[in-house]
Protein backbone atom coordinates (compact mmCIF):
# COMPACT_ATOMS: atom_id res chain seq x y z
CA UNK A 1 0.00 0.00 0.00
CA UNK A 2 1.33 3.25 -1.12
CA UNK A 3 2.15 6.20 1.53
CA UNK A 4 2.16 9.42 0.09
CA UNK A 5 1.12 12.76 1.79
CA UNK A 6 -1.06 13.86 -1.27
CA UNK A 7 -2.72 10.57 -0.83
CA UNK A 8 -3.53 10.71 2.83
CA UNK A 9 -4.51 14.10 2.22
CA UNK A 10 -6.90 13.46 -0.42
CA UNK A 11 -8.56 10.04 1.54
CA UNK A 12 -9.18 12.52 4.66
CA UNK A 13 -11.18 14.64 2.08
CA UNK A 14 -12.73 11.23 0.79
CA UNK A 15 -13.41 10.36 4.16
CA UNK A 16 -15.54 13.65 4.97
CA UNK A 17 -17.83 13.28 1.87
CA UNK A 18 -18.67 9.43 2.39
CA UNK A 19 -19.58 10.22 5.86
CA UNK A 20 -22.21 12.72 4.45
CA UNK A 21 -22.93 10.10 1.93
CA UNK A 22 -23.61 7.70 4.66
CA UNK A 23 -25.74 10.31 6.76
CA UNK A 24 -27.64 10.56 3.48
CA UNK A 25 -27.87 6.83 2.63
CA UNK A 26 -29.46 6.35 6.38
CA UNK A 27 -31.80 8.49 5.62
CA UNK A 28 -33.27 7.62 2.83
CA UNK A 29 -33.49 4.04 3.98
CA UNK A 30 -35.51 5.72 7.43
CA UNK A 31 -37.57 7.19 5.18
CA UNK A 32 -37.97 4.16 2.99
CA UNK A 33 -38.54 1.72 6.10
CA UNK A 34 -39.58 3.90 9.29
CA UNK A 35 -40.55 7.68 9.32
CA UNK A 36 -43.74 9.21 9.89
CA UNK A 37 -45.42 10.37 6.48
CA UNK A 38 -45.95 13.37 7.99
CA UNK A 39 -41.78 14.17 8.42
CA UNK A 40 -40.88 14.06 4.11
CA UNK A 41 -40.59 18.00 3.44
CA UNK A 42 -38.33 18.19 6.93
CA UNK A 43 -36.70 14.78 5.50
CA UNK A 44 -36.24 16.50 1.79
CA UNK A 45 -34.68 19.78 3.52
CA UNK A 46 -32.14 17.55 5.60
CA UNK A 47 -31.24 15.11 2.72
CA UNK A 48 -30.76 18.83 0.06
CA UNK A 49 -28.37 20.37 2.61
CA UNK A 50 -26.18 17.30 3.30
CA UNK A 51 -25.98 16.63 -0.80
CA UNK A 52 -24.70 20.08 -1.01
CA UNK A 53 -21.87 19.81 2.12
CA UNK A 54 -20.94 16.81 0.10
CA UNK A 55 -20.40 18.19 -2.98
CA UNK A 56 -19.16 21.48 -1.91
CA UNK A 57 -16.57 19.26 0.51
CA UNK A 58 -15.77 17.19 -2.75
CA UNK A 59 -14.87 20.18 -4.79
CA UNK A 60 -12.79 22.49 -2.96
CA UNK A 61 -9.63 23.45 -4.05
CA UNK A 62 -7.91 21.24 -1.68
CA UNK A 63 -9.42 18.06 -3.38
CA UNK A 64 -7.37 19.80 -7.21
CA UNK A 65 -4.54 20.04 -5.40
CA UNK A 66 -4.27 16.77 -3.45
CA UNK A 67 -4.93 15.06 -7.18
CA UNK A 68 -2.25 17.22 -8.47
CA UNK A 69 0.14 16.06 -6.27
CA UNK A 70 -0.24 12.58 -7.05
CA UNK A 71 -0.74 12.84 -10.93
CA UNK A 72 3.03 14.50 -10.51
CA UNK A 73 3.92 11.45 -8.33
CA UNK A 74 2.87 8.30 -10.80
CA UNK A 75 6.42 6.61 -10.53
CA UNK A 76 6.27 6.34 -6.25
CA UNK A 77 2.67 5.15 -6.38
CA UNK A 78 1.21 1.32 -6.29
CA UNK A 79 -1.89 0.31 -7.97
CA UNK A 80 -4.27 0.58 -5.85
CA UNK A 81 -3.03 4.43 -5.14
CA UNK A 82 -2.78 4.90 -9.25
CA UNK A 83 -7.15 3.64 -9.23
CA UNK A 84 -7.70 5.90 -6.02
CA UNK A 85 -5.99 9.16 -7.97
CA UNK A 86 -7.80 7.85 -11.36
CA UNK A 87 -10.70 7.37 -10.09
CA UNK A 88 -11.06 10.33 -8.04
CA UNK A 89 -10.10 12.63 -10.68
CA UNK A 90 -12.88 11.66 -13.09
CA UNK A 91 -15.79 12.17 -9.74
CA UNK A 92 -14.15 15.33 -9.65
CA UNK A 93 -13.54 16.68 -13.05
CA UNK A 94 -17.88 15.35 -13.30
CA UNK A 95 -18.74 16.95 -9.59
CA UNK A 96 -16.93 20.35 -10.33
CA UNK A 97 -19.02 20.90 -13.41
CA UNK A 98 -22.69 20.80 -11.64
CA UNK A 99 -23.07 23.86 -9.42
CA UNK A 100 -24.15 23.35 -6.22
CA UNK A 101 -27.31 24.66 -6.19
CA UNK A 102 -28.65 22.00 -9.15
CA UNK A 103 -27.15 19.20 -6.39
CA UNK A 104 -29.09 20.16 -3.58
CA UNK A 105 -32.20 20.84 -6.15
CA UNK A 106 -32.08 17.22 -7.33
CA UNK A 107 -31.33 16.03 -3.94
CA UNK A 108 -34.45 17.66 -2.41
CA UNK A 109 -36.48 16.55 -5.86
CA UNK A 110 -35.40 12.78 -5.19
CA UNK A 111 -36.68 13.22 -1.62
CA UNK A 112 -40.24 14.60 -2.42
CA UNK A 113 -40.69 12.52 -5.57
CA UNK A 114 -40.03 9.44 -3.82
CA UNK A 115 -43.21 10.15 -1.86
CA UNK A 116 -45.27 11.52 -4.36
CA UNK A 117 -44.71 8.13 -6.13
CA UNK A 118 -45.09 6.16 -3.32
CA UNK A 119 -48.78 7.72 -3.44
CA UNK A 120 -49.38 7.84 -6.57
CA UNK A 121 -48.56 4.22 -6.97
CA UNK A 122 -51.01 3.50 -4.14
CA UNK A 123 -53.82 5.16 -5.51
CA UNK A 124 -52.92 3.71 -8.81
CA UNK A 125 -53.14 7.75 -10.35
CA UNK A 126 -49.86 8.97 -12.63
CA UNK A 127 -51.23 12.15 -12.78
CA UNK A 128 -50.54 12.68 -9.18
CA UNK A 129 -46.93 12.13 -9.83
CA UNK A 130 -46.60 13.97 -13.39
CA UNK A 131 -45.71 17.10 -11.75
CA UNK A 132 -42.50 15.78 -9.49
CA UNK A 133 -41.59 13.36 -12.64
CA UNK A 134 -41.53 16.37 -14.91
CA UNK A 135 -39.47 18.12 -12.02
CA UNK A 136 -36.81 15.70 -11.83
CA UNK A 137 -36.79 15.12 -15.49
CA UNK A 138 -35.72 19.03 -16.30
CA UNK A 139 -33.31 18.92 -13.17
CA UNK A 140 -31.59 15.98 -14.67
CA UNK A 141 -31.09 17.42 -18.56
CA UNK A 142 -30.01 20.09 -16.92
CA UNK A 143 -27.31 18.39 -14.51
CA UNK A 144 -26.17 16.49 -18.29
CA UNK A 145 -26.00 19.72 -20.04
CA UNK A 146 -23.69 20.75 -17.08
CA UNK A 147 -21.27 17.56 -17.44
CA UNK A 148 -21.29 17.90 -20.66
CA UNK A 149 -22.71 20.24 -22.94
CA UNK A 150 -21.95 18.45 -26.23
CA UNK A 151 -22.99 15.03 -25.47
CA UNK A 152 -26.48 13.13 -25.61
CA UNK A 153 -28.02 14.14 -22.51
CA UNK A 154 -28.90 10.03 -22.10
CA UNK A 155 -25.29 9.07 -22.53
CA UNK A 156 -24.39 11.21 -19.48
CA UNK A 157 -27.08 9.91 -17.95
CA UNK A 158 -26.00 5.87 -18.43
CA UNK A 159 -22.14 6.88 -17.77
CA UNK A 160 -23.07 7.60 -14.19
CA UNK A 161 -23.86 4.00 -13.89
CA UNK A 162 -21.95 2.08 -16.10
CA UNK A 163 -18.28 3.85 -17.59
CA UNK A 164 -18.01 4.36 -21.00
CA UNK A 165 -22.03 3.20 -21.44
CA UNK A 166 -23.81 4.49 -24.76
CA UNK A 167 -27.11 4.50 -26.21
CA UNK A 168 -25.96 3.53 -29.34
CA UNK A 169 -24.09 0.21 -27.87
CA UNK A 170 -27.41 -0.56 -25.79
CA UNK A 171 -29.34 0.07 -29.00
CA UNK A 172 -26.90 -2.43 -30.85
CA UNK A 173 -26.84 -5.04 -27.61
CA UNK A 174 -30.73 -5.30 -27.14
CA UNK A 175 -30.92 -5.61 -30.52
CA UNK A 176 -28.82 -8.89 -30.77
CA UNK A 177 -30.82 -9.93 -27.39
CA UNK A 178 -34.70 -9.23 -29.06
CA UNK A 179 -33.31 -11.65 -32.32
CA UNK A 180 -32.44 -14.32 -30.39
CA UNK A 181 -34.63 -14.19 -26.93
CA UNK A 182 -38.05 -13.39 -28.96
CA UNK A 183 -37.83 -17.00 -31.10
CA UNK A 184 -37.18 -18.49 -27.96
CA UNK A 185 -40.15 -16.83 -26.06
CA UNK A 186 -42.32 -17.43 -29.26
CA UNK A 187 -41.65 -21.13 -29.13
CA UNK A 188 -42.04 -21.62 -25.46
CA UNK A 189 -45.78 -20.16 -25.57
CA UNK A 190 -46.34 -22.47 -28.79
CA UNK A 191 -45.31 -25.17 -26.25
CA UNK A 192 -48.23 -27.95 -24.83
CA UNK A 193 -46.30 -27.80 -21.52
CA UNK A 194 -47.78 -26.38 -18.74
CA UNK A 195 -45.73 -25.67 -16.15
CA UNK A 196 -47.60 -26.03 -12.41
CA UNK A 197 -46.76 -23.11 -10.01
CA UNK A 198 -48.62 -24.50 -7.25
CA UNK A 199 -45.79 -25.38 -5.54
CA UNK A 200 -44.96 -22.15 -4.83
CA UNK A 201 -47.92 -20.37 -4.50
CA UNK A 202 -49.06 -22.16 -1.25
CA UNK A 203 -50.76 -19.80 1.68
CA UNK A 204 -47.75 -19.11 3.91
CA UNK A 205 -47.67 -16.76 6.62
CA UNK A 206 -45.25 -13.13 5.81
CA UNK A 207 -42.91 -13.96 8.88
CA UNK A 208 -42.56 -17.43 8.25
CA UNK A 209 -41.76 -16.92 4.49
CA UNK A 210 -39.22 -14.41 5.96
CA UNK A 211 -37.58 -16.58 8.18
CA UNK A 212 -36.97 -19.44 5.50
CA UNK A 213 -35.46 -16.39 3.39
CA UNK A 214 -33.43 -15.79 5.95
CA UNK A 215 -32.46 -19.26 6.41
CA UNK A 216 -30.98 -19.03 2.49
CA UNK A 217 -29.38 -15.14 2.86
CA UNK A 218 -27.38 -16.95 5.37
CA UNK A 219 -26.38 -19.90 3.82
CA UNK A 220 -25.26 -17.51 0.96
CA UNK A 221 -23.22 -15.60 3.31
CA UNK A 222 -24.78 -12.46 4.05
CA UNK A 223 -23.59 -11.46 7.53
CA UNK A 224 -26.68 -10.74 9.95
CA UNK A 225 -24.83 -8.87 12.28
CA UNK A 226 -22.94 -6.59 9.65
CA UNK A 227 -26.97 -5.65 7.86
CA UNK A 228 -30.34 -5.67 9.04
CA UNK A 229 -33.67 -6.65 6.75
CA UNK A 230 -36.71 -4.47 6.76
CA UNK A 231 -39.88 -4.45 4.90
CA UNK A 232 -40.50 -1.37 2.54
CA UNK A 233 -42.57 -0.60 -0.80
CA UNK A 234 -40.00 -1.77 -2.99
CA UNK A 235 -37.11 -3.94 -2.31
CA UNK A 236 -33.57 -2.49 -2.03
CA UNK A 237 -30.00 -2.13 -0.74
CA UNK A 238 -28.27 0.49 1.09
CA UNK A 239 -24.52 -0.01 2.03
CA UNK A 240 -23.88 2.57 4.40
CA UNK A 241 -20.48 0.67 5.06
CA UNK A 242 -19.16 -2.55 4.55
CA UNK A 243 -20.41 -3.26 8.40
CA UNK A 244 -23.82 -1.89 8.02
CA UNK A 245 -25.91 -3.27 4.84
CA UNK A 246 -29.17 -2.72 4.80
CA UNK A 247 -32.10 -4.92 3.00
CA UNK A 248 -35.38 -4.75 2.67
CA UNK A 249 -38.18 -7.01 1.20
CA UNK A 250 -42.00 -7.20 0.12
CA UNK A 251 -44.01 -10.40 0.32
CA UNK A 252 -47.15 -12.21 -0.64
CA UNK A 253 -49.24 -14.76 1.49
CA UNK A 254 -49.98 -16.32 -1.04
CA UNK A 255 -46.63 -16.15 -3.22
CA UNK A 256 -43.48 -17.49 -2.20
CA UNK A 257 -41.57 -16.23 -4.61
CA UNK A 258 -41.65 -12.04 -4.25
CA UNK A 259 -40.14 -12.62 -0.83
CA UNK A 260 -37.78 -15.19 -1.13
CA UNK A 261 -36.72 -14.15 -4.59
CA UNK A 262 -36.53 -11.24 -3.77
CA UNK A 263 -34.67 -11.22 -0.75
CA UNK A 264 -32.01 -13.43 -2.45
CA UNK A 265 -31.86 -10.71 -4.91
CA UNK A 266 -31.11 -7.78 -2.53
CA UNK A 267 -28.99 -9.86 -0.10
CA UNK A 268 -26.60 -10.67 -3.67
CA UNK A 269 -26.28 -6.89 -3.91
CA UNK A 270 -25.40 -6.98 0.21
CA UNK A 271 -22.74 -9.29 -0.06
CA UNK A 272 -21.33 -7.23 -3.04
CA UNK A 273 -21.57 -4.13 0.11
CA UNK A 274 -20.15 -6.30 2.60
CA UNK A 275 -17.61 -7.47 0.53
CA UNK A 276 -15.94 -4.04 -0.29
CA UNK A 277 -12.27 -3.65 1.49
CA UNK A 278 -13.30 -2.06 4.72
CA UNK A 279 -9.93 -0.61 4.84
CA UNK A 280 -10.57 1.94 2.17
CA UNK A 281 -13.92 3.19 3.03
CA UNK A 282 -14.37 6.72 1.88
CA UNK A 283 -12.41 6.00 -1.40
CA UNK A 284 -13.22 4.48 -4.67
CA UNK A 285 -11.81 1.34 -3.72
CA UNK A 286 -14.48 0.76 -1.47
CA UNK A 287 -17.07 1.60 -4.27
CA UNK A 288 -18.97 -0.67 -6.41
CA UNK A 289 -17.24 -0.54 -10.25
CA UNK A 290 -20.59 -0.33 -11.89
CA UNK A 291 -24.28 -1.16 -11.24
CA UNK A 292 -23.94 -3.53 -13.88
CA UNK A 293 -21.57 -5.48 -11.74
CA UNK A 294 -23.75 -4.92 -9.22
CA UNK A 295 -27.14 -6.52 -10.87
CA UNK A 296 -24.71 -9.45 -11.83
CA UNK A 297 -24.42 -10.07 -8.14
CA UNK A 298 -28.17 -10.00 -7.64
CA UNK A 299 -29.26 -11.80 -10.59
CA UNK A 300 -26.58 -14.41 -10.30
CA UNK A 301 -28.15 -15.18 -6.85
CA UNK A 302 -31.34 -14.82 -7.61
CA UNK A 303 -31.89 -16.57 -10.81
CA UNK A 304 -28.84 -18.87 -11.48
CA UNK A 305 -28.73 -20.37 -8.13
CA UNK A 306 -32.11 -20.08 -6.85
CA UNK A 307 -34.04 -21.09 -9.39
CA UNK A 308 -31.59 -24.32 -9.82
CA UNK A 309 -32.28 -27.89 -9.25
CA UNK A 310 -29.09 -27.78 -7.09
CA UNK A 311 -30.99 -25.26 -4.76
CA UNK A 312 -34.20 -26.97 -4.11
CA UNK A 313 -32.17 -30.33 -3.36
CA UNK A 314 -30.73 -28.41 -0.73
CA UNK A 315 -33.40 -26.13 0.11
CA UNK A 316 -36.87 -28.12 -0.11
CA UNK A 317 -36.31 -30.40 2.68
CA UNK A 318 -35.93 -27.36 5.16
CA UNK A 319 -38.84 -25.24 3.52
CA UNK A 320 -41.18 -28.71 4.54
CA UNK A 321 -39.61 -28.19 8.04
CA UNK A 322 -40.31 -24.74 8.26
CA UNK A 323 -43.95 -25.22 7.12
CA UNK A 324 -45.28 -28.25 8.20
CA UNK A 325 -47.70 -30.06 5.76
CA UNK A 326 -47.44 -27.08 3.33
CA UNK A 327 -45.04 -28.89 0.98
CA UNK A 328 -45.01 -32.49 1.96
CA UNK A 329 -46.77 -33.45 -1.64
CA UNK A 330 -43.87 -31.07 -3.54
CA UNK A 331 -40.79 -33.10 -5.05
CA UNK A 332 -37.48 -30.94 -6.05
CA UNK A 333 -38.34 -31.18 -9.99
CA UNK A 334 -41.83 -30.30 -9.30
CA UNK A 335 -40.02 -26.70 -7.30
CA UNK A 336 -37.71 -26.09 -9.72
CA UNK A 337 -40.40 -26.42 -12.36
CA UNK A 338 -42.17 -23.91 -10.41
CA UNK A 339 -39.80 -21.57 -10.27
CA UNK A 340 -38.90 -21.38 -13.98
CA UNK A 341 -42.07 -20.46 -15.60
CA UNK A 342 -42.09 -18.45 -18.60
CA UNK A 343 -45.11 -16.44 -18.92
CA UNK A 344 -45.10 -12.79 -20.14
CA UNK A 345 -46.02 -10.79 -17.00
CA UNK A 346 -46.62 -6.98 -15.94
CA UNK A 347 -44.04 -6.48 -12.93
CA UNK A 348 -40.24 -6.77 -13.75
CA UNK A 349 -39.25 -7.61 -10.53
CA UNK A 350 -41.42 -10.72 -10.39
CA UNK A 351 -40.82 -11.21 -14.12
CA UNK A 352 -39.34 -14.97 -15.45
CA UNK A 353 -35.56 -15.24 -16.21
CA UNK A 354 -36.30 -15.02 -19.67
CA UNK A 355 -38.45 -12.21 -20.21
CA UNK A 356 -37.00 -9.90 -18.17
CA UNK A 357 -34.46 -8.39 -20.58
CA UNK A 358 -37.94 -7.51 -22.51
CA UNK A 359 -38.58 -5.03 -19.45
CA UNK A 360 -35.67 -3.35 -19.62
CA UNK A 361 -35.95 -2.98 -23.22
CA UNK A 362 -38.86 -1.25 -23.04
CA UNK A 363 -37.73 0.99 -20.04
CA UNK A 364 -34.47 1.61 -21.95
CA UNK A 365 -36.49 2.73 -25.03
CA UNK A 366 -38.92 5.61 -23.04
CA UNK A 367 -36.20 6.88 -21.13
CA UNK A 368 -34.35 7.22 -24.27
CA UNK A 369 -36.83 8.45 -26.21
CA UNK A 370 -38.01 10.88 -23.08
CA UNK A 371 -34.59 12.52 -23.01
CA UNK A 372 -34.36 12.69 -26.90
CA UNK A 373 -37.66 15.09 -26.56
CA UNK A 374 -39.57 12.37 -28.29
CA UNK A 375 -42.15 11.51 -25.22
CA UNK A 376 -43.43 14.05 -23.09
CA UNK A 377 -43.91 12.89 -19.66
CA UNK A 378 -47.56 12.98 -19.84
CA UNK A 379 -47.72 10.56 -22.26
CA UNK A 380 -45.63 7.94 -20.88
CA UNK A 381 -48.58 5.68 -19.06
CA UNK A 382 -49.35 5.36 -22.85
CA UNK A 383 -46.49 4.82 -24.18
CA UNK A 384 -45.70 1.99 -21.54
CA UNK A 385 -48.89 0.60 -22.31
CA UNK A 386 -48.55 0.43 -25.86
CA UNK A 387 -44.74 -1.37 -25.63
CA UNK A 388 -46.28 -3.62 -23.09
CA UNK A 389 -48.76 -4.65 -25.59
CA UNK A 390 -46.07 -4.70 -28.35
CA UNK A 391 -43.59 -6.67 -26.92
CA UNK A 392 -44.81 -8.88 -24.54
CA UNK A 393 -48.37 -9.07 -25.53
CA UNK A 394 -50.19 -7.81 -22.44
CA UNK A 395 -51.96 -4.54 -21.20
CA UNK A 396 -51.68 -2.91 -17.90
CA UNK A 397 -54.68 -2.80 -16.04
CA UNK A 398 -53.82 0.14 -13.84
CA UNK A 399 -50.83 2.45 -13.83
CA UNK A 400 -49.51 0.68 -10.29
CA UNK A 401 -49.23 -2.43 -12.35
CA UNK A 402 -47.89 -0.40 -15.28
CA UNK A 403 -45.75 2.81 -15.18
CA UNK A 404 -46.14 3.49 -11.42
CA UNK A 405 -44.58 0.17 -10.29
CA UNK A 406 -40.65 0.86 -10.22
CA UNK A 407 -39.05 3.02 -7.45
CA UNK A 408 -36.37 4.61 -10.17
CA UNK A 409 -37.51 7.58 -11.41
CA UNK A 410 -39.01 9.07 -8.32
CA UNK A 411 -35.04 9.15 -7.54
CA UNK A 412 -34.18 10.38 -10.66
CA UNK A 413 -31.79 6.96 -11.66
CA UNK A 414 -32.64 7.74 -15.47
CA UNK A 415 -30.36 5.35 -17.47
CA UNK A 416 -30.12 2.96 -14.52
CA UNK A 417 -32.41 0.27 -16.24
CA UNK A 418 -29.93 -1.21 -18.77
CA UNK A 419 -27.70 -1.94 -16.22
CA UNK A 420 -30.29 -4.94 -15.20
CA UNK A 421 -29.17 -6.41 -18.62
CA UNK A 422 -26.16 -5.71 -18.42
CA UNK A 423 -25.69 -7.41 -14.84
CA UNK A 424 -27.93 -10.92 -16.73
CA UNK A 425 -25.14 -11.17 -18.96
CA UNK A 426 -22.11 -10.54 -16.76
CA UNK A 427 -23.26 -12.74 -14.32
CA UNK A 428 -23.65 -15.77 -17.21
CA UNK A 429 -19.94 -15.20 -17.93
CA UNK A 430 -19.47 -14.83 -14.45
CA UNK A 431 -21.17 -18.04 -13.35
CA UNK A 432 -19.96 -20.02 -16.46
CA UNK A 433 -15.79 -19.05 -15.25
CA UNK A 434 -16.80 -20.19 -11.27
CA UNK A 435 -18.24 -23.52 -12.71
CA UNK A 436 -14.38 -24.06 -14.64
CA UNK A 437 -12.60 -22.93 -11.51
CA UNK A 438 -14.23 -24.51 -8.79
CA UNK A 439 -15.48 -28.08 -9.80
CA UNK A 440 -18.33 -28.89 -8.34
CA UNK A 441 -20.22 -26.21 -8.08
CA UNK A 442 -23.69 -27.90 -8.53
CA UNK A 443 -22.60 -30.34 -6.34
CA UNK A 444 -21.77 -27.61 -3.50
CA UNK A 445 -25.03 -26.10 -3.89
CA UNK A 446 -27.08 -29.05 -3.39
CA UNK A 447 -25.28 -29.90 -0.23
CA UNK A 448 -26.57 -26.16 0.82
CA UNK A 449 -22.94 -24.87 0.69
CA UNK A 450 -22.72 -21.49 -1.10
CA UNK A 451 -19.60 -19.96 0.83
CA UNK A 452 -17.52 -21.56 -2.16
CA UNK A 453 -19.27 -19.53 -4.78
CA UNK A 454 -19.28 -16.34 -2.33
CA UNK A 455 -15.68 -16.15 -1.35
CA UNK A 456 -14.70 -16.83 -5.19
CA UNK A 457 -17.09 -13.81 -6.14
CA UNK A 458 -15.63 -11.57 -3.01
CA UNK A 459 -12.05 -12.43 -4.56
CA UNK A 460 -12.78 -12.19 -8.05
CA UNK A 461 -14.79 -9.24 -7.86
CA UNK A 462 -15.91 -7.44 -4.63
CA UNK A 463 -12.61 -6.88 -2.85
CA UNK A 464 -11.51 -4.82 -5.77
CA UNK A 465 -13.54 -2.00 -5.74
CA UNK A 466 -13.30 0.27 -8.54
CA UNK A 467 -9.89 -0.57 -8.98
CA UNK A 468 -10.61 -1.98 -12.60
CA UNK A 469 -13.21 -0.16 -15.23
CA UNK A 470 -16.06 -2.55 -15.62
CA UNK A 471 -15.22 -4.27 -19.15
CA UNK A 472 -11.53 -4.63 -17.79
CA UNK A 473 -12.81 -6.65 -14.48
CA UNK A 474 -14.60 -9.24 -16.39
CA UNK A 475 -11.85 -9.59 -18.44
CA UNK A 476 -9.71 -10.14 -15.23
CA UNK A 477 -12.55 -12.45 -14.50
CA UNK A 478 -13.58 -14.35 -17.32
CA UNK A 479 -10.70 -13.81 -19.72
CA UNK A 480 -13.30 -12.48 -22.09
CA UNK A 481 -14.78 -8.89 -23.33
CA UNK A 482 -18.62 -8.67 -22.21
CA UNK A 483 -20.54 -11.18 -24.67
CA UNK A 484 -24.24 -11.98 -24.65
CA UNK A 485 -23.68 -16.04 -25.53
CA UNK A 486 -23.01 -16.93 -22.52
CA UNK A 487 -26.68 -15.95 -21.23
CA UNK A 488 -28.39 -17.31 -24.28
CA UNK A 489 -26.70 -20.69 -23.56
CA UNK A 490 -27.91 -20.20 -20.04
CA UNK A 491 -31.49 -19.45 -20.66
CA UNK A 492 -31.39 -22.31 -23.84
CA UNK A 493 -29.83 -24.92 -21.71
CA UNK A 494 -31.97 -23.87 -18.67
CA UNK A 495 -35.69 -23.42 -20.73
CA UNK A 496 -35.88 -24.92 -23.89
CA UNK A 497 -35.73 -28.92 -22.07
CA UNK A 498 -38.35 -27.56 -19.59
CA UNK A 499 -40.54 -26.98 -22.73
CA UNK A 500 -39.67 -29.91 -24.44
CA UNK A 501 -41.92 -32.03 -22.02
Amino acid sequence: MSTHPALERLRSILIESHALGSASALLSWDQETMMPKQGIEGRADVLAQLAGLAHERFVRAETAAALEQLEAARSDLDDDALAIARETRKDYDRATKVPKELVTAIAQAQSLGQDSWQRARAAADFAMFAPSLERLVDLKRAYAHAVNPNAEPFDVLLDDHEADMSTDFLDTLFSALKARLVPMVEAIASSAVVIDTGPLRRALPLEKQLAFARSVTAAMGFDDGAGRVDRSAHPFCIGIHPGDVRLTWRGQTDDLRPALYGLMHEAGHGLYEQGLPAAWVGTPLASAVSLGIHESQSRLWENMIGRSRAFWTAFLPRLKAAAPGVYDDVDVDAMTRAANEVEPSLIRVEADELTYNLHIVIRFEIERDLFRGRLRVRDLPEAWDAAYATLLGIRPPDAARGVLQDVHWSMGAFGYFPTYTLGNLYAAQFLERAREELGDLDGAIARGDFLPLRDWLRERIHRHGRKYPPRELVRRVTGRDPEIEPFLRHVESKFMPLYRG
